[in-house]
Parts: C-alpha cells; sequence; structure tokens
C-alpha cells in the first residue's frame, strides 16, 4: 500500500457531518512506519482536529518524533494543501526538503515539500536563550 493509498482509506472514515468534506493524510516516519489521520469535526467548528494533525499525534504517540513523507488526499477539484496550523505541525517534524503529496480523490496530484508548504518557518532558533 502506497502513502496516499493510506491517506485515501483513512479519509473513508473521517467524521464530517456538518461540512461533508472528507479529508485523509498519512505520514511516514523515520522508522518506514505508515501513520493515518482523518479530520474530526465538532459542532462548535473550532474544536475539529485536521488529518494531518492526527496523524502526526499517532505518530508521536507510537513513539516516533520524525516524518520523511506525507500525503494528503480530499475530495476537491484541486489537491487541498494543508492548513497554517497544520504547515507549522509538518514542519515540527519533518524537514525543508521533506516530499508532500496533495491529492484529489478524482486524481489530479501535485508534490511539494514542507519548505515550499511554509517558507520562513518559526522554529527552535527564534526561541530567546535556545538554539
Amino acid at each position: 500500500m502506497t502513502l496516499l493509498d493510506a491517506a485515501r482509506e483513512v479519509r473513508e472514515r473521517a467524521y464530517a457531518p456538518y461540512s461533508r468534506f472528507k479529508v485523509g493524510a498519512a505520514v511516514r516516519g523515520a522508522s518506514g512506519a505508515v501513520y493515518q489521520g482523518c479530520n474530526v469535526e465538532n459542532v462548535a467548528y473550532p474544536e475539529g482536529t485536521c488529518a494531518e494533525a492526527g496523524a502526526i499525534a499517532l505518530m508521536v504517540a507510537s513513539g516516533e518524533t520524525e516524518l520523511v513523507e506525507v500525503a494528503v488526499i480530499a475530495d476537491s477539484p484541486t489537491p487541498v494543501p494543508p492548513c497554517g496550523g497544520c504547515r507549522q505541525k509538518l514542519a515540527e517534524f519533518g524537514r525543508a526538503d521533506t516530499p508532500v503529496l496533495l491529492a484529489t480523490v478524482q486524481g489530479a496530484r501535485l508534490a511539494t515539500t514542507i519548505g515550499e508548504l511554509l517558507p520562513g518557518r518559526f522554529d527552535i532558533s527564534h526561541l530567546s536563550g535556545t538554539e
């Protein structure tokens, strides 16, 4: 199963009763293990969880803190990029050159990287007294 297949599979389990916009994400940890996440909505909209955040949380809960590849899929006319918060989350656990594949269920694809999605990212070097 490819990383995109893993994202496609978990997308079907997304909980999106309000927007009906299901998103699936999969990340590959440095160990090679694949972690899946889907969006989980809440009637109080800001309280939902993005697919990318869910996949990262599962990776960390499983004991890994480095991702080496990302795939995101949604039913959209064009590939859907991660939101700003998820871009920062991806940057926390991946390098700037980490490949990100964005796709639609109809087959459109866009290959990019974490660095292209979040240039000028905020990182530990910005914290006072730490480097």
